[in-house]
């Protein structure tokens, strides 16, 4: 059905309402403009009439509206709150002129060996030499859709009504400029959709565009981080024509999934003075090495920096950068090869690490949708390449990773944060976090609703003060079942027995979304869990429940062992040592792991050791050990235990019906 020629629509935006009789001809010859009312302020518009107020004003399908919504942002307004890339409300328009500038990176430390990667402080915000360059197309700028409606860039950044109608005379402008009728038909809009993507890189922006349409045909219902219902009704019959482009040369010789375009930005494997060298070491994994571990990260630094970082041999490496605009992805080490990215050189040796454009302590600079989507395609193509399982042992946090010793436990980092949202970026893998057993199991997985849990943060800015209020996937821990109890401390991370504390950076209390825990009790809506060797309780409350009844492997001393050693890292027996290289020392960490406590495993490995020595064109040999080991969730890091120390045991599955599972589409 095609529009009449004339019709009378509602124009609308928060607070108020009119009414503005519109030609189709003049409509089809300029963009449709806005004029704000004057008058009585009215209770904000609900966002799902916005959508509709909006699609009915520029003659978009209100489907396609929301479906591209969807895939900029979920629908969030984070109203005056600009993405990492600069990018607003619910529609994710970009302020390319004043975005991108708002955040300065932090002050970085003293590079950083075999380990995490700082970035250089002083460096500019501009290109490095031999940096992909961008792909922004400039058609989804707020400045373009303020123009469009006759309303302040500034309304848009802080209006949810007003940017989805800016998103809206938006694509109504790119269909004309197309030279296609503002049709009823979501399939007419096809091209339309893939310019929204502000890519000029056509590979993306086609996964763009299926991404958007095969949203519409399923449809999506969400409460948004403002608590706001909205929900997209399917449209199973509405097809499009897609022809993906042949990947170029370049691309094919990138580790890419096909449907994304990737470039290549190579971090240099060569000898510094001294017999130093950097920034990564050859390998021949997997035949040498298995690949166990996909990392996390987020950069603490805008991508020109990181990619100007990479290049430097004195500096860390990583595998991939992701960048938040529009997802797009460069990869800087053949994976391989071990990048020098996680902090210990035992998890570097058997993973992957990727970096995604964010800052930990800035939970208004939102990550974006496409950079969460491109990040899962990625994850899922190098998991199913590898054999990596789609679990949090295997998919973890930089956060996560175990500290190789107790003297570099202070040391170890913290991102990607508690603002990183954990629940629905499985849920993009296509492995979705829920409940496998009743609410009374012996085992529970963390399981927070992100939008609606917001627990408090203080350290996100200099002055120390309380962060803004943020979804999260953290649930902090307390010694007791009470609110005011002191939370739990972790004696390797504050050797000085310091109390934890409610900053930002600090994981000595912390649990996060898809970890899996023992329980040690429970106590009206509170939960124990074993935690670094201790009972730690947390809130869960059976009808907003933090947790999920989960069922599983655990592990527990065996039996006539008191005490077992927990370690950071797990190395050969002394036998598997060969002559010519010397044995590594066993570290144990500064945590007890007592007779009675139980913690969740969901992999086993053996001991192995690679030699880093001196600078060398061919793969260090592997030290492989029999001696094997277990993995488990110990606190919020990831440790080791021997087998040859622990029983394995399952949980006990309670009766009843499952909890509540993971997020909606």
């Amino acid at each position: 059905m095609r529009r009449t020629a004339a019709s009378c629509v509602p124009d609308v935006l928060r607070g108020h309402r009119r009414k503005a009789c519109l030609l189709a001809s003049a409509a089809l010859m300029a963009p449709v403009l806005f004029v704000p009312a004057s008058g009585r302020h009215e209770a904000p518009d609900q966002l799902q009439d916005v959508f509709a107020d909006a699609a009915h004003a520029y003659h978009v399908p209100q489907s396609v509206l929301m479906g591209v919504s969807y895939m900029q942002s979920r629908w969030d307004a984070h109203p005056g709150d600009p993405s990492v890339a600069g990018g607003y409300g619910p529609m994710h328009l970009l302020d390319v002129g004043t975005g991108r500038g708002r955040f300065p990176a932090p002050a970085a430390g003293p590079p950083a060996r075999h380990g995490a990667h700082t970035g250089p402080a002083h460096a500019p915000a501009a290109h490095a030499s031999g940096a992909p360059r961008s792909h922004a197309g400039q058609s989804a700028t707020l400045e373009r859709a303020a123009r469009l409606i006759r309303l302040p860039a500034g309304r848009l950044r802080t209006d949810p009504a007003a940017n989805v109608r800016g998103g809206a005379a938006l694509l109504a402008a790119t269909q004309r400029q197309l030279g296609k009728p503002l049709s009823d038909d979501p399939a007419d809009w096809w091209e339309a959709v893939k310019r929204f993507a502000g890519t000029q890189d056509t590979t993306s922006a086609t996964t763009y565009a299926h991404d958007v349409f095969a949203l519409i045909r399923k449809g999506a219902h969400r409460t948004t981080a403002e608590g706001e219902d909205v929900t997209l009704n399917p449209r199973p019959g509405v097809r499009h024509h897609i022809t993906r482009p042949q990947p170029t040369r370049r691309q094919q010789e990138v580790e890419c999934p096909p449907e994304l375009s990737c470039d290549w930005l190579s971090a240099p494997h060569e000898e510094i003075d001294d017999g130093e060298y950097g920034n990564y070491d050859l390998a021949d994994r997997p035949r040498d090495q298995k690949i166990e571990y996909i990392v996390i990260h987020d950069t603490e630094a805008r991508l020109p920096i990181m990619f100007q970082t990479v290049q430097d041999p004195t500096e860390a490496s990583w595998h991939y950068s992701i960048r938040s605009r529009d997802g797009h992805i460069t990869q800087h080490v053949r994976t391989k090869d071990e990048a020098w990215h996680s902090g210990s050189q035992f998890v570097n040796a058997r993973s992957i690490g990727i970096e995604h454009e964010g800052f930990l302590s800035r939970p208004g600079t939102w990550y974006s949708e496409p950079m969460y989507r491109a990040s899962a395609r990625l994850v899922r193509y190098l998991a199913k390449k590898y054999g990596i399982p789609l679990d949090r042992q295997h998919i973890f946090g930089h956060y996560d990773v175990p500290s190789p010793t107790a003297a570099t436990i202070p040391d170890m980092h913290d991102d990607p944060g508690p603002f990183w949202d954990w629940r629905h970026y499985f849920d993009l893998l296509g492995a979705p976090l829920r409940s496998t057993a009743g609410p009374g199991s012996g085992m529970v997985m963390i399981l927070p609703d992100y939008a609606a849990h917001k627990p408090v943060f203080t350290g996100c800015d200099d002055s120390g003060g309380p962060c803004p209020p943020h979804g999260s996937s953290a649930v902090r821990l307390h010694t007791e079942p009470d609110e005011d109890a002191p939370l739990v401390q972790d004696p390797g991370r504050r050797p000085d027995g310091d109390d934890s504390t409610e900053d930002v950076n600090d994981l000595g209390s912390r649990v996060s979304a898809g970890q899996i825990f023992a329980v040690a009790g429970r106590s009206g809506a509170w939960t124990a869990i074993w935690y670094q060797g201790r009972k730690a309780w947390f809130k869960n409350p059976g009808g907003h429940p933090t947790a999920v009844g989960a069922s599983g492997r655990m592990v527990r001393p065996k039996k006539g062992l008191d005490e077992i050693p927990v370690f950071g890292r797990a190395l050969p027996e002394e036998d598997a040592y060969p002559e010519s290289i010397p044995e590594k020392p066993e570290s144990p960490l500064p945590y007890r792991l007592l007779a009675g406590q139980r913690y969740v495993t969901q992999a086993s490995l053996d001991g192995s050791y690679v030699v880093r020595s001196s600078f060398s064109d061919t793969a260090d040999p592997v030290v492989k050990g029999q001696e094997r080991y277990y993995e488990i969730q110990f606190g919020h890091r990831l440790a080791y235990v021997r087998a040859s120390d622990v029983d394995v045991v399952s949980a006990p599955v309670a009766a009843g019906p499952p909890a509540a599972s993971g997020s909606r589409p």
